[in-house]
């Protein structure tokens, strides 16, 4: 069984990733590239990361039987995948809880000021010279904007801090608990004192964030994406947080990643950035409940069935 797994990664975490495997697997794991298509032409499972898998690349892949993702697949041409008699599957839910306490830890390090003071306690200052603006969670409306499996466990998490929950999601049929209000786009954004972004991107989500939406923001409020970079406008993100149009952001998606190093968003001090690893609580590039998943995936697949999380139906 050969697997390829596509991205930018590190000598250590390849070798993290190799070992996590079963011993008989061929794990192969190199950067988007010509290297990536050799291999490509003989593997029975793709994992791919920062490369676009349509139709022109997957018709290089005469053996392969299953495209597997983590949480999110909009890189992935799943009509593609089908018309090519290869599964698609993603790992739904199984970065939920890390990428939920990723939010709280943006959150609480925002309202904290966590990177300043520690910032100042390592330079030595002064503390007649320590000036900031601090504030609690309790009380403060949180807008949700989408209510998955992310989604949900950030309004449980909320709700434990005294906060006030509003979330909207495009299918009413979103179950939601007690504590959590449904209302629509426009309201959630204009009353919530934190917006979080918890959605899939695709067409209909692309760049919904944007100017307008930064417009009926609150002037206070924070804004926090941990879903994809590609769901706002960066360009009207920077200028809100220029203008103070919003109080500050937390992000751990970007348009670009990784994020360039001349971007704008590294110079404002009403940001906290992290770099695209809120589903990664175990190490760099490493998730283990990621892999688990993965490794179960691929044997269902091995052995002629269905994948769990499938994303289209082989006749």
């Amino acid at each position: 069984m050969k697997i390829l797994i596509v991205g930018n990664f590190t000598e250590t975490s390849k070798a993290t990733i190799a070992r996590y495997f079963p011993e008989d697997w061929d794990i192969v794991t190199v950067p988007p590239g010509k290297e990536m298509l050799h291999h490509l032409e003989d593997c029975q499972v793709l994992i791919p990361e920062h490369i676009k898998v349509d139709h022109n690349l997957l018709s290089v892949a005469k053996k392969l039987k299953l495209v597997q993702t983590g949480a999110g697949f909009d890189n992935v041409d799943i009509n593609a995948c089908t018309q090519l008699g290869i599964w698609a599957a993603n790992a739904a839910g199984v970065n939920a809880q890390a990428v939920a306490e990723h939010v709280m830890a943006l959150m609480l390090s925002y309202y904290k000021n966590i990177p300043l003071l520690d910032v100042f306690m390592k330079k030595r200052m002064d503390e007649n010279q320590l000036d900031y603006t601090g504030s609690e969670l309790a009380g403060k409306t949180i807008g949700i904007i989408g209510l998955g499996a992310v989604g949900k466990k950030v309004a449980k998490f909320c709700s434990a801090f005294d906060m006030n929950v509003l979330a909207y999601a495009r299918h009413a049929a979103a179950q939601s608990d007690s504590f959590v209000k449904m209302t629509d786009f426009d309201h959630l954004v204009g009353e919530s004192d934190i917006v979080s972004v918890h959605i899939p991107l695709n067409p209909q989500t692309k760049q919904l964030i944007n100017k307008a939406v930064f417009k009926k923001m609150k002037n206070e409020a924070l804004f926090i994406n941990t879903a994809r970079g590609g769901i706002v406008n960066e360009r009207d993100l920077t200028d809100a947080l220029k203008n103070r149009d919003i109080s500050g952001a937390c992000l751990d998606v970007f348009e670009s990643e990784p994020l360039p190093i001349n971007s704008e968003l590294r110079s404002l001090d009403n940001v906290i950035l992290t770099p695209h690893t809120a589903g990664m609580p175990d190490g760099l590039k490493f998730h283990k409940k990621r892999y688990d998943f993965f490794v179960n995936n691929i044997k269902r697949v091995a052995n002629g069935k269905e994948p769990e999380s499938k994303l289209n139906q082989l006749l």
